[in-house]
């Protein structure tokens, strides 16, 4: 493996994981991946966005479920004001010097404010992102329709990203 073409990516609360982990390690010193793939990621533990509370009721995921998720995670900690940005990367007040990212949420599920919001911080931090809000797509679309065209570009576009992401690097 060579340690300088790392990608970390994850769905959904693994997405949120990835991004936690981008955090981590460029606090830590290192190693610093090559780029974060968080796909439709979950990274705010307070369902406080429009769409959050837009989508409740609705689709695979809602904020019923997400609350009952980051409960579960996070315990009596769930919304605490100083939540530390590893469990919750949202909660971030810094986003520089990360690697580059792609953001990938559809406009009809929760997370798709919070996915703008983290791909927009990243650019004022100087960094860069690659954000799509693929359109009437709800949370994991192209999981449930992988043969439907719209999730057929969703994955082509990731291609593409980690393409030209891994083009830039010497292999």
């Amino acid at each position: 493996i060579d340690p300088d073409r790392v990608i970390i990516g994850g769905k959904s609360a693994g997405g949120g994981l990835a991004a936690a982990l981008a955090l981590l390690t460029r606090d830590r010193g290192g190693p610093e991946p090559l780029g974060q793939l968080l796909l439709c990621p979950m990274l705010d533990d307070r369902g406080s966005t429009f769409s959050s509370r837009q989508m409740s009721g609705l689709g695979l995921w809602d904020l019923t479920s997400n609350t009952t998720a980051w409960q579960a995670l996070l315990g009596d900690r769930h919304g605490a004001e100083d939540l530390p940005p590893y469990a919750a990367p949202s909660r971030a007040t810094d986003l520089s010097q990360l690697p580059p990212a792609y953001v990938d949420v559809g406009s009809a599920e929760m997370f798709r404010d919070e996915g703008v919001a983290y791909a927009s911080a990243i650019w004022q931090a100087g960094g860069r992102a690659e954000l799509h809000v693929w359109p009437g797509a709800y949370h994991g679309f192209d999981s449930v329709a992988p043969r439907a065209t719209l999730s057929q570009d969703a994955r082509n576009a990731r291609t593409a990203w980690l393409q030209r992401l891994l083009s830039d690097r010497p292999a």
